[in-house]
């Protein structure tokens, strides 16, 4: 049974390095200087649309809502009459720049533009346009893949920005409608302390998790073989893996970063 065990670690061990390998080195081609500077410029703006300006209206909705719900929360359950009532405006102001804005914001788009990005590859794949690249002796991986990099990486910090003021809103919607608690007492709340390095953690942060949704998802979908369901299989290992690991290194990136 021990004997068992230790050749099933061995095989997620080799499992995980040959995958990881294979990463490394498709991202060794990947990052390789653009065959034509134009085609890459048009194919970038063209990415930053579809992947981050294509998201706004989804951050824009879920942060408004989630600073809202924040808001209420705070006021409902920390709120005490030993406590200053600027309180629940200063707690909400620190979930939404250290966690939601960043790191919660980034696994809700893992789950849309990852799938989208590893789909569209994996279609690709499937089809052969790839290989149709590949033969008339183009860089597919640095062709297809590094414009969805780089496109990511530039609008996330945007996004972010965006989250931020969106949930800030959510919970002046709740100060003035819901009567939770009083705009002026939100305002000392939300400005109570601040700490400008604070939003700069949460681009950094951002900008590190554009990175692996954008590589990751392209990964899996440059990699598929098979046909059709192999493509719906690699856009789910995309989002699950992208996910994992923005979890894991949001824990770094907070101790290193704090």
């Amino acid at each position: 049974m021990f004997s068992l065990n230790r050749t099933f670690a061995r095989m997620i061990i080799y499992n995980w390095l040959y995958t990881f390998g294979k990463y490394l080195m498709l991202m060794g081609r990947t990052f390789s200087r653009p065959e034509r500077l134009r085609m890459f410029w048009k194919k970038y703006v063209t990415e930053m649309a579809a992947l981050g300006v294509d998201s706004i209206g989804i951050v824009l909705l879920i942060s408004f809502f989630i600073g809202a719900v924040i808001c209420i929360q705070m006021k409902l359950n920390i709120q005490s009459p030993w406590m200053p009532r600027w309180v629940s405006g200063y707690t909400t102001r620190e979930i939404l720049l250290l966690e939601f804005s960043s790191s919660i914001m980034c696994l809700i788009l893992a789950g849309k533009v990852g799938s989208n990005i590893a789909s569209e590859l994996g279609t690709m794949r499937v089809t052969q346009q790839i290989d149709a690249l590949e033969i008339m002796g183009i860089n597919s991986a640095s062709f297809l893949i590094l414009p969805k990099v780089m496109g990511l990486i530039t609008i996330m910090p945007f996004l972010v920005v965006f989250s931020a003021a969106t949930g800030i809103l959510g919970a002046y919607a709740t100060a003035y409608i819901g009567h939770v608690l009083t705009p002026d007492d939100l305002t000392v709340g939300l400005q109570h302390s601040f700490i400008p390095w604070f939003l700069w953690m949460s681009i950094i942060k951002s900008s590190f998790f554009a990175f692996i949704i954008s590589s990751v998802s392209s990964f899996f979908g440059y990699t598929v073989e098979g046909g059709s369901v192999e493509v719906g299989k690699a856009s789910t290992a995309a989002v699950v893996n992208s996910s994992v690991l923005i979890l894991f290194s949001d824990v770094f990136l907070t101790q290193l970063l704090s």
